[in-house]
């Protein structure tokens, strides 16, 4: 039944017409600086707490430092990229790694289930080089204007202050291309036994760019060296009920008695450019590259191999962006990544103030000292320049000052042409198929814990939410969806029978038949594997 309901408008009353897609230039151009409707949305999402942060508030850190091997595989690291980092053998960077849980405040329990921050700041001789990212090697939403709706959802309920089942899958309904990370969320993945033994990516899509401007696009990793492990979810209740901090315990405690947690940095590499020979598209962080075709290439090690001297000056006061990149390491038009690089470093001015670079957790190391025209601001507590120059802060100047830099390099320059417009990514034809894939190269326990994680989840929520979701999950598997339904009180046939989601590309038909093969799924991500916690590691978790 049809029901009247108020138009959504921006904050000057305009009406929105499409509240689903960054403005861009074509279907994968970047997206541009006049977006008023999302910049107003999101600048006013980074607003909506203080001081904690928004997302990723519950956390810990800890200093270490990076090597590269020099290479990318098996070639020369400077065939793919100009960075420095990435090139140099035998130089120790410095880094600073913040793990966090991102939906739970600030004094939540780390056995919450929920992705998990993996936040590395690289101080390189050539300024500092942001990876921010999580354990999952994909993400919920592939357009950032949808961010501030996909986090009210999974946040508490603003009248109960509860975190409510249906809303979270009230919001996955019409999401369908959430249902990959849903996935992986639901199951033990979603409950890493801790933060030594779990995976990190950057999630989205980023460039390598060479010293004669040749690029390919790259997804970043990090492989730990002790293994994966996760939790189900009686095993992290059990851990829960005498221990809230477990995982920030066990990292401190490693690294006190000289067991540091060592991760392996790995790239996947991609020829720059369309790639209509994929069933999706290499932009969409909803979506991992299979490894088969698309192999994790060594670059390098990061071992962390020091803790905070204070908490609140270092873990709390750190402040990363997907923004800050070094030469070398360029932007791709994915819109996660472009709406991210606004929003993360305008949430860190607003939650740690203008000043924050000043800081010495998040300053550049001194070989790479920022020198700038910024001046004032809340919390100043010095000023860029010395002697004359202090008189001049402004550029150019024929007395003084500061000058534009005359070092080598190759500017990078995409062409880029389309129409200016909002678009729903059509290239990506079959929301369904990954998370299928991911179900089927479970180990059993895992299944089992993800199925009665959604069917418990579904239980508690109204049926509407409840049929779309089984539909949902049925065309991603059909014994996926039959299971849930069982478990939840479902009428599979019901669900079924439920038509295709309005303006959204229909599943993919042949479910069982056209997915991956074995040898895809065992290594093309969705087979990544990882071992149960033994009873006894949860007792010493306790």
């Amino acid at each position: 039944m049809s029901e009247q309901r108020p138009t959504l408008t921006t904050r000057q009353g305009h009406p929105v017409r499409d509240n689903q897609s960054l403005r861009s230039v074509g279907e994968r151009g970047p997206a541009t600086l006049e977006n008023y409707q999302f910049i107003e949305k999101i600048t006013h999402f980074d607003r909506e707490r203080i001081p904690e942060r928004v997302v990723h508030a519950r956390g810990t850190g800890a200093h270490g430092f990076f090597e590269a091997y020099g290479k990318i595989g098996d070639e020369p690291a400077s065939k793919y990229t100009s960075a420095r980092v990435l090139n140099e053998t035998g130089v120790q960077t410095p880094v600073f790694v913040r793990f966090s849980t991102v939906i739970g405040a600030k004094e939540s329990p780390e056995t919450a289930r929920d992705p998990r921050g993996f936040a590395v700041k690289l101080k390189t001789v050539d300024g500092n080089w942001d990876l921010v990212g999580n354990n999952l090697k994909v993400f919920f939403i592939r357009d950032a204007i949808k961010f501030p709706d996909m986090i009210h959802a999974f946040k508490p309920d603003p009248v109960t202050n509860q975190q409510e089942p249906w809303r979270f899958y009230d919001f996955i309904c019409s999401h369908p291309e959430a249902l990959h990370m849903v996935t992986w969320v639901k199951s033990p993945w979603g409950i890493p036994a801790n933060y030594r033994e779990m995976e990190g990516s950057g999630v989205n899509t980023y460039k390598l760019v060479n010293a004669q401007g040749v690029a390919h696009l790259v997804k970043f990793h990090w492989q730990p060296k002790q293994g994966v492990r996760n939790l189900t979810a009686q095993q992290a209740a059990e851990i829960q009920g005498r221990d809230t901090s477990h995982a920030t315990r066990d990292l401190y405690d490693a690294i006190e008695r000289g067991d540091y947690p060592e991760w392996e940095f790995c790239v996947q590499i991609m020829a720059d450019g369309e790639h209509p020979e994929l069933d999706f598209d290499p932009l969409d962080d909803t979506k991992r590259w299979p490894e088969d075709q698309f192999p994790l290439l060594p670059v390098g090690r990061m071992v962390l191999n020091k803790n905070p001297d204070n908490v609140f000056a270092e873990t709390e006061q750190s402040a990363f962006g997907t923004g800050v990149l070094v030469d070398g390491i360029d932007f791709s038009d994915d819109k996660m990544l472009q709406g991210r690089t606004l929003s993360y470093s305008d949430t860190q001015r607003y939650r740690v103030g203008p000043n924050y670079l000043q800081l010495p957790i998040n300053a550049p190391q001194e070989k790479a000292k920022a020198q700038t025209n910024q001046r004032d601001g809340q919390m100043t507590f010095y000023v860029d320049g010395d002697g004359e120059n202090k008189h001049i802060n402004y550029e150019p100047s024929l007395i003084g000052g500061y000058k534009e830099a005359n070092t080598p390099g190759y500017e990078y320059r995409p062409w880029v042409e389309g129409h200016l417009g909002r678009y729903q990514t059509t290239t990506t034809r079959d929301d369904y198929k990954q998370a299928g894939a991911r179900y089927r190269t479970f180990e059993d326990w895992e299944r089992d814990d993800l199925v009665n994680n959604v069917g418990g989840d579904l239980k508690q929520c109204p049926e509407p939410i409840q049929l779309r979701m089984v539909w949902h999950l049925w065309h991603c598997d059909e014994d996926y969806g039959r299971r849930v339904a069982e478990i939840a009180g479902i009428d599979l046939e019901k669900a079924k029978a439920l038509p295709p989601l309005p303006n959204r590309p229909a599943p993919h038909e042949d479910r069982q038949g056209a997915t991956y093969t074995s040898g895809e799924l065992e290594n093309g991500g969705a087979g990544a594997k990882s071992e149960p916690a033994t009873s006894e590691e949860v007792a010493a978790a306790k």
